[in-house]
């Protein structure tokens, strides 16, 4: 009792207490995040995307072999762009970060409530894709996710239950989405899901990054939205939808959630730390809030983000959505939650970047 007595339980987490035996045993802490870009064709799923899309993967070997199994299993990337789109002028943009919790949350809702005179862009967590387009028949070995959520193949779906493309249609907006994982066995399910942006701006230089693998797949999306001030000044935006895993595996099973987080948040950091105006945004399961290792890894590479809604983001328990903004001089970030899940167990993130 006297030896744990002495030992540094910070916040009253267990965690900490397992985080520091494992540093002080030798064993580091969260290494293993390196990322390298990677040959598209490789990287592909089963059907191949025709998309010029910059794939980054981890670099340790084990992550690697893992990761091809997972990845075998859904379908390709999709990059859809709408004719109509146009970056029209404005002085400030609107940026929403939401779970919809593989097709609970209505979008179309949410959008509603929005000025739909401002450029928005949504970046979503938990979408999902169904149809023709996820094999069918995957190869031996390919790994898959437990079946969640409202949607149930086929003439079981329900009405709001939309796919990220029939979102994008329905809203006129360009949709970027890389699945991360199959949504159930491949004998019950032909879904994947995982992260999407869309944006009823141009968007560019799309960048797909599968994250250190520690439970399940985790593809992080990223690219580009621009357009002009109404006085005619030129800006672009870096953005980037994320989630990260929100337990560890078996391989962790001892060291804990926190300690992956790290990892996959550290790798974030390698990648968007520097550079140009960012906004990278998600569902990053701080289990601990603003005081969890995975966001304290990633505000310290955004010292711009001021928060000043601190308010729970899933079922009004635990914070686990956040928003992180790097910015040009000049501009301003403003940022609060939703008061309505709309039908999700998460709340959105709803930010306003402002450049006068």
């Amino acid at each position: 009792m006297k030896i744990l007595e002495r030992l540094p339980f910070r916040d009253g987490r267990l965690s900490s207490l397992v985080l520091f035996v494992v540093c002080a045993t030798g064993t580091g802490c969260a290494t293993g995040y390196a990322l390298a870009q990677r040959d598209s064709a490789e990287l592909h799923s089963a059907t191949p995307s025709s998309h010029a899309i910059t794939w980054f993967s981890p670099v340790v070997p084990g992550d690697r072999a893992i990761l091809a199994r997972w990845r075998a299993g859904v379908g390709p990337e999709v990059v859809k762009t709408p004719a109509s789109i146009r970056a029209t002028p404005a002085d400030d943009i609107t940026v929403v970060t939401w779970n919809v919790a593989i097709g609970a949350g209505d979008v179309e809702r949410m959008v509603n409530t929005l000025s739909r005179t401002a450029p928005l862009v949504l970046l979503l967590q938990e979408v999902y894709r169904g149809g023709p387009e996820v094999p069918s028949r995957p190869p031996a070995g390919a790994e898959f996710a437990q079946r969640h959520g409202g949607a149930h193949g086929g003439e079981q779906r329900r009405t709001h239950y939309q796919e990220v493309e029939a979102i994008g249609d329905a809203l006129g907006l360009t949709v970027y989405y890389v699945p991360s994982m199959r949504n159930g066995r491949p004998s019950s399910s032909d879904e994947d899901r995982g992260n999407a942006i869309l944006t009823n701006l141009p968007l560019s230089d799309p960048v797909a990054i599968e994250l250190p693998f520690e439970r399940q797949r985790r593809v992080v999306v990223a690219g580009t939205v621009s357009g002009r001030t109404m006085a005619g000044t030129p800006w672009q935006i870096r953005v980037v939808s994320a989630h990260l895993d929100n337990r560890p595996g078996a391989k962790r099973l001892f060291i804990g959630g926190e300690y992956a987080r790290v990892r996959q948040a550290r790798a974030l950091v390698e990648m968007f730390g520097t550079g140009p105006p960012t906004v990278l945004a998600g569902d990053f399961n701080t289990w601990f809030g603003f005081r969890d290792r995975g966001y304290t890894e990633i505000a310290r590479a955004f010292p711009e983000t001021r928060v000043t809604d601190r308010r729970a983001t899933f079922l009004g328990v635990m914070r686990l959505d956040h928003m992180f903004v790097r910015l040009a001089p000049g501009w301003r970030a403003e940022l609060h939650r939703s008061d309505d899940r709309f039908g999700s167990d998460h709340s959105p993130l709803i930010g306003t970047i402002r450049f006068n």
